[in-house]
């Protein structure tokens, strides 16, 4: 009897000790829909999916999340949400990345901040049987090949449709006009692409002249800041590129308290405070390359690959050119 009494006092302080343990949470990510433990006697868990992005302070990624959560119901998965506190803040990326290898996740579908500083844990990660889908910035693909990292890429073909949003504006220039763009972070593929597309528009009409090329790093404060340098070196600016709607936002307040008035702006995301400024005047274009649809097809693609089903190398996704003749 004392040896069965002394039992059950153990395995109650047991219980309590277990009771009493913590879950460590990193300070540096968004963390939505961790994975739960599948319950005891269902036959099979369902599939944790992790949607990584660079922010989710930029309106485009809380879309993309939008069209990943519409694919969570849709295939019956666990989707897990996981960003950085800033579309710079790549460590924090590599550092979520490295979490998710630890909790064992099925696939990660991720937008990279940067091309190339992502591809050595990803590699890890496939290494430890988990799928990977690159989506919106591409991975930089001789150095993924060079170490073995496969995944497929679903995104826009942003070179292209920067240069239908710089040739609206430049269709509008008929004089002599001086023209700068504001570039995304330079070591991100999305935004070298951009810039070459809005390059090969101004290139197309003579009278353009391309007087300054920085980059704001995608951040509206930054795109401020750069603007009032460019304007303060160049003042005749009379056209603007941006490679996102944050950074034309940037450029538009700067425009409005300086006074500055008859420039042309065009950006690149559609968001919905883009949409108003072009109702409004104070920009002429953007480019919807609906998020939605890329983290929806993200997480296909994945849910895909994970039933041994082949899926395309690259899937591009149609961008649509917004401006007041079609909102």
């Amino acid at each position: 009897m004392k040896k069965a009494i002394s039992c059950i006092a153990l395995c109650a302080c047991l219980i309590f000790f277990a009771g009493c343990g913590t879950k460590e949470s990193s300070p540096l990510i968004m963390d939505k829909n961790a994975p739960q433990a599948p319950a005891a006697g269902q036959t099979a868990a369902k599939k944790n999916i992790a949607l990584v992005m660079k922010t989710l302070t930029n309106p485009f990624f809380v879309e993309m999340e939008k069209g990943a959560r519409r694919a969570e119901k849709e295939f019956n998965i666990n989707l897990i949400v996981k960003s950085g506190a800033k579309e710079t803040s790549i460590d924090q990326q590599i550092a979520i990345v490295d979490e998710l290898i630890k909790a064992k996740v099925d696939a990660i579908v991720i937008a990279p901040g940067d091309s190339r500083e992502l591809i050595p844990v990803l590699k890890r990660a496939q290494d430890a049987k988990i799928v990977i889908i690159n989506i919106d910035n591409r991975l930089e693909q001789e150095m993924a090949a060079k170490i073995g990292l496969k995944a497929p890429f679903i995104s826009v073909d942003n070179e292209q449709g920067a240069y239908l949003s710089a040739k609206f504006i430049s269709d509008k220039i008929k004089t002599p006009t001086e023209v700068a763009i504001l570039e995304g972070i330079r070591a991100a593929k999305n935004a070298d692409d951009r810039k070459r597309g809005a390059l090969r528009a101004f290139k197309e009409n003579s009278n353009i002249r391309i007087v300054a090329m920085e980059s704001a790093n995608w951040k509206i404060d930054e795109a401020n800041e750069v603007t009032a340098r460019l304007f303060a070196d160049f003042p005749k600016i009379g056209a603007m590129f941006c490679a996102n709607d944050m950074m034309a936002f940037g450029a538009i307040e700067y425009l409005e308290k300086s006074g500055r008035q008859g420039v042309l702006v065009a950006g690149f995301d559609a968001l919905d405070e883009a949409k108003k400024a072009i109702r409004s005047g104070k920009m002429s274009v953007t480019i919807d390359q609906q998020a939605e649809a890329q983290g929806y097809i993200g997480v296909q693609s994945a849910i895909k690959v994970l039933k041994g089903e082949q899926v395309s190398a690259e899937t591009m996704v149609d961008v649509k050119v917004i401006h007041a003749g079609n909102l």
